[in-house]
């Protein structure tokens, strides 16, 4: 009988460990904690400045100055795994260069969120939640905040006209938070 009850005792403890190994486990993954913290980020658009100090050479007709951003394409986020709004531009910048910009963003926070610009058609509704890895996709970095307004430079030398949607993407689940179809200018 003093056996049996030692058994009980261990079998106990053992389920005890594996029950707080799970819970551990689901804690570090899922990272609830996540959909209760936001963060507001609100970045203004980059301005490219001319390097050429602004002066001619004797001589010389002074440079024009740079043109101002120009916006190449827009979309509406819309939502997906979560509840999802806000704009997205995709902007030229003086210098040539390429932003991809967040304004009035409003998403939840989660784990391993990727901004990701994709060939994927943007579907609404549960439809849409796992089709941007399916194709052609580009990360440009981690999600800075859940709120706000902000800015992702897009990498020099990709054709952004074979890119067609924007997307929230959780990483680690491998489903969209939120997606915008972007609209040429």
């Amino acid at each position: 009988m003093h056996s049996a009850a030692r058994t009980k005792k261990r079998l106990r403890a053992g389920l005890a460990a594996v029950v707080l190994a799970v819970v551990a486990f689901g804690l570090v993954w899922f990272e609830p904690w996540a959909l209760w913290v936001d963060e507001t980020v609100k970045e203004e658009l980059p301005s490219a400045t001319s390097t050429g100090g602004g002066r001619a050479e004797p001589g010389t007709a002074a440079s024009p100055a740079p043109a101002g951003p120009r916006e190449l394409a827009r979309g509406e986020l819309i939502s997906h795994e979560h509840a999802t709004t806000g704009s997205v531009k995709l902007v030229q910048l003086a210098d040539g260069t390429r932003t991809l910009r967040f304004e009035g963003l409003d998403t939840s926070s989660g784990p391993d969120l990727r901004v990701w610009l994709t060939d994927a058609p943007v579907k609404a509704g549960r439809a849409g939640w796992h089709v941007f890895d399916d194709g052609k996709h580009i990360s440009l970095g981690k999600l800075k905040g859940n709120k706000g307004d902000q800015n992702y430079a897009l990498p020099a030398g990709i054709d952004w006209n074979a890119y067609t949607s924007v997307s929230i993407w959780c990483d680690r689940f491998d489903v969209s938070f939120g997606a915008a179809e972007l609209t040429r200018a």
